[in-house]
């Protein structure tokens, strides 16, 4: 068991997400004493926003790179084979202004490569990863979940059907922002999703 970590939250393992998503883990390496656990906090490593010149560096011919593009495409590369490589994805989802943060956004710009990780056929896009699980934690400072206003669930579908991964489960925290009380029935009714999982 490979469980690949993804933390998103800008605050770091202080935040709503990163709590659930490391009591997940903890859950998860207690039924598999033997996995594996990488860590991508996005937060306390930001991976950088795609620009011109990295954008360049993935079209530009392997040969004909210079070291600095080469680096870019390696960094590409190598959070590409961690997703290639886990069995399981936790993904911490905090919604920032109706979106997902920022950093996951280059993470996700670095990870959706024409040619590697999906390819456009005459039948329409075709995604190139094997199918995992993926337990996505959202949490949320107001209600959204099932509302028009929730651009983030059908976002992350799409962009883990889109490399090929379509076991994508999500367990919302919502209201948190709304007072301790309902912050507090929030999470735990997520744990309890998470549980009964």
């Amino acid at each position: 068991m490979n469980i690949l970590v993804i933390k998103s939250s800008v605050f770091g393992d202080n935040g709503n997400s990163s709590t659930l998503v490391n009591e997940q883990v903890e859950r998860l390496k207690a039924q598999h004493p033997e996995a594996t656990v990488v860590v991508r906090d996005l937060s306390a490593e930001p991976i950088p926003h795609l620009d011109g010149e990295r954008v360049g560096a993935f079209f530009t011919p392997a040969d004909q790179r210079t070291d600095e593009q080469q680096t870019v495409e390696d960094f590409s590369q190598a959070l590409i084979a961690e997703l290639k490589a886990a069995d399981h994805v936790v993904l911490g989802l905090p919604m920032y202004n109706f979106g997902i943060p920022s950093q996951l956004k280059s993470w996700i710009d670095h990870v959706a490569r024409a040619g590697i990780t999906f390819r456009y056929t005459e039948n329409g896009p075709q995604g190139l990863l094997d199918d995992k699980p993926v337990t996505v934690l959202a949490a949320r400072g107001g209600l959204y979940a099932g509302t028009e206003n929730d651009t983030v669930t059908p976002y992350i579908k799409l962009f883990f059907g889109f490399v090929g991964i379509t076991d994508v489960s999500f367990v919302f925290a919502e209201g948190l922002n709304m007072g301790d009380e309902s912050k507090e029935k929030a999470m735990s009714e997520a744990r309890a999703a998470l549980q009964a999982g």
